[in-house]
């Protein structure tokens, strides 16, 4: 299995970060793999999926390009690297547009497994892979990009009072499939066999989450290490959200129905406006509505104050038929999972 050793002091100057090149680069996996994990997803690549198929075919270089670098337990080390912090989808490209041509052919090797076809035996694979990957950001990211962002944002914070309530081993164990912390100060990445990585002090630990069903590891150097994984389920895509049941509908009201279930997962109101697409003074109202009514509770974490269901409001929603899981499936299913950076 992919193990990383991790010191406690790492792991405490670890930090949840959003990634425009992890975004788009898990697009590109969703668009390679043609089919979608949930409803949202497959909404997004009707939408999607023929024009990156036009696009494969009018460049004969690039679909083969993109099944050479996502190989199949081994992402190409020039085709995706390490996000840094703060870092925009421009700065990341351009790293994959400096490649040399012998190291950007060298790491299709290894993700292959073997040599490559001839029709990637030439010098232009990092222009080729910087166009392609700007066109999947272009077209099919950056018009999402600012409601991805407030999802995935919404997610960190999620993540962070998940930390403050059961500390890193809970999230860690949540994170993505594969992917548990098993004490000693090791955590599985994967369950690729892998050697073992020791995290050296100081070095950044970063966690990445995107919106597509998928997720990978990567490094660069002994300096940063990255994890990117699947946001909560239950804020990928409008689509993917359950039904509210009639019941509880007809019971507290069908928007305030929704917010309860939405609210087995920390949220504040800005990310609740976001998620749902209602006004903040609609949402609060009814927030103050299940509030007062002891469904949901309040407590500030940072500049945040987080909403989250009571012990009350947990036996509305199951006692609905829900069974209180509104968190939608498990992420997986969108491909390997990969590994770049590093030697």
């Amino acid at each position: 299995m992919g193990l990383w050793q991790i010191g406690t002091d790492t792991l405490a100057r670890s930090r949840f970060v959003l990634s425009p090149f992890a975004e788009t680069f898990a697009s590109l996996k969703l668009l390679h793999a043609g089919t979608g994990a949930h409803r949202g997803e497959e909404t997004w690549l009707h939408a999607h999926l023929p024009g990156y198929r036009a696009r494969l075919t009018a460049d004969p270089v690039a679909a083969p390009l993109v099944r050479a670098a996502l190989g199949t337990s081994w992402i190409a080390d020039f085709f995706c690297p390490t996000s840094r912090i703060g870092e925009s989808f421009e700065e990341t490209v351009a790293r994959v547009r400096a490649t040399g041509a012998g190291q950007a052919r060298a790491d299709l090797r290894v993700s292959l497994g073997g040599p490559l076809p001839a029709a990637l035996e030439r010098d232009d694979l990092p222009e080729r892979a910087t166009a392609l990957l700007t066109y999947v950001w272009d077209e099919t990211v950056r018009p999402y990009w600012e409601r991805r962002r407030r999802i995935l944002e919404a997610d960190v914070i999620a993540r962070t009072a998940q930390v403050g309530r059961g500390g890193w081993a809970a999230v860690l164990d949540s994170l993505k499939p594969g992917a548990r912390w098993i004490g000693e100060s090791r955590l599985q990445v994967n369950p690729n066999a892998y050697p073992p990585r020791e995290i050296a002090d100081g070095a950044d630990l970063l966690f990445m989450p995107v919106t597509p069903r998928t997720g990978w590891v990567s490094w660069e150097g002994q300096e940063r290490y990255a994890v990117v994984y699947p946001c909560l389920g239950v804020l990928a895509d409008d689509h993917d959200r359950r039904p509210v049941p009639a019941a509880l509908g007809a019971l507290v009201g069908t928007v305030r129905a929704g917010l309860l279930m939405l609210l087995g997962t920390p949220m504040s109101t800005t990310q609740l406006v976001a998620v749902t697409g209602k006004g903040l003074g609609s949402v609060g109202g009814h927030l103050r509505v299940l509030l007062d009514a002891g469904l949901v509770r309040r407590w500030r974490a940072g500049r945040s104050v987080l909403y989250a269901r009571t012990a009350a409001g947990e036996v509305l929603v199951r006692a609905s038929g829900t069974g209180g899981d509104d968190q939608g499936p498990e992420p997986g299913g969108a491909g390997p999972d990969g590994r770049t950076g590093g030697p």
